[in-house]
């Protein structure tokens, strides 16, 4: 009954948008990751899956994706990333992947999941460059701290002994600078995070281990090498 992470899976099926333009370790890496997901994932475990998960712009364009989801070991908890253009309500997404028989897959939205004793909540998150940010982006990041302290009261409520936070972004802006989320998550006397969204060169200035009594760990697939990574025994 282990917890696991991976973000950013960027699924195409659809043969919109091959992720292989960003370089040759993406060919073929749903194939890789399949297999790489079932040697460690049981299907009494969880996966926490923060975000970018389907290049789809709607939610009934996702339908290849989710079933590729589905088919792989354990039950899945999914949260927004910035690039998921297709999601919507949660009734909406619960009822899209009910119809379709997608059993094991479930949504984070304002809301917390408990899994045993530990109740996980996240938020897409947002960056907001100091000194550079836009009107709309203060808008879109007051918006995503409000949503994450929703989803912390629900954590709360659940009958959890901790509390484990993911955010699509990074909790702290480039170099470790606070933008409150993780003031945030003192609050809640959260210890771990994961997040996603870095890629590439980015993974090097990728705020991990111990900040402020927090854990943080960055889960983009392609930093992980397409393997889920365990964040709870």
């Amino acid at each position: 009954m282990a917890i696991f992470a991976i973000s950013d899976l960027h699924l195409s099926f659809n043969g919109n948008k091959p992720m292989d333009v960003f370089g040759s370790r993406w060919e073929k890496y749903e194939e890789r990751m399949q297999e790489n997901w079932n040697k460690v994932v049981t299907n009494d475990d969880l996966v926490v899956i923060p975000g970018d998960i389907s290049w789809a712009m709607y939610l009934q364009e996702t339908e290849a994706d989710f079933a590729y989801i589905h088919s792989l070991n354990g039950q899945k908890l999914l949260l927004r990333g910035n690039h998921d253009y297709w999601w919507t309500t949660l009734n909406k997404m619960e009822e899209f992947v009910r119809e379709k028989g997608f059993s094991t897959i479930h949504f984070l939205k304002n809301s917390g999941f408990l899994w045993e004793e530990t109740a996980i909540c996240g938020t897409r998150g947002w960056s907001i460059a100091h000194g550079g940010s836009s009107e709309e982006d203060k808008k879109i990041y007051e918006r995503e701290r409000q949503r994450m302290i929703l989803s912390l009261e629900d954590a709360r409520r659940l009958p959890a002994k901790e509390i484990l936070a993911a955010f699509h972004f990074p909790p702290v802006e480039n170099f470790g600078i606070s933008n409150g989320f993780l003031d945030i998550l003192h609050n809640y006397e959260v210890k771990k995070c994961v997040f996603g969204h870095l890629h590439g060169e980015a993974h090097r200035n990728a705020p991990q281990g111990i900040q402020d009594g927090i854990r943080l760990r960055l889960v983009s697939c392609d930093y992980l090498d397409f393997m889920p990574i365990c964040i709870k025994k």
